[in-house]
């Protein structure tokens, strides 16, 4: 079986810690087998600076302020019911487009030292929090959605051995 495809980019050459592709590639497809999706996807990540995803947020979200990730579904899913017959799909790979996401390093540095886990944790967590958002989970408000969604990136956390 042909395995997903999780292209990452970064905005400035030197950004991120040498093994920030190798973690973000993991927590990904990690996310991905917990969630039981068979079938090759395609993840576009952005790795960058707090200026450039403030400069995003704003311009996507009308948010103007930096945050530490944001996530741009391609497909309309429904929490933990894949649907691969209702996603986008590029044409020349097969593979199900899930969308972007966009990750601030430096704060993803400055929240591994601040929760007291590390940047590896953090950035897994970041990757795995934003893939599930591409999945169709969110967090909105403080009901079942947002505990849905903790509950699952604490067990995918926990499957890749990155607990706190």
């Amino acid at each position: 079986m042909k395995m997903h495809s999780v292209n990452i980019v970064r905005t400035r050459t030197g950004l991120g810690h040498p093994e920030t592709a190798r973690l973000v590639k993991r927590a990904i497809c990690g996310a991905l087998d917990a969630e039981g999706v068979d079938r090759p996807c395609r993840v576009d990540v952005t790795l960058t600076d707090d200026e450039t995803i403030r400069e995003i947020n704003a311009q996507q979200r009308g948010v103007d302020s930096a945050t530490d990730v944001l996530s741009f579904p391609m497909n309309e899913l429904q929490p933990g019911q894949f649907d691969p017959e209702i996603c986008e799909i590029d044409m020349d790979t097969g593979d199900i487009l899930l969308g972007d996401m966009v990750i601030s390093v430096p704060r993803c540095q400055a929240q591994g030292e601040e929760y007291g886990h590390g940047y590896r944790r953090e950035v897994s967590y970041l990757a795995v929090h934003s893939l599930l958002h591409l999945l169709g989970y969110d967090h909105v408000d403080e009901g079942e959605d947002k505990r849905l969604m903790r509950s699952r990136e604490e067990t995918v956390m926990e499957r890749l051995g990155t607990v706190r």
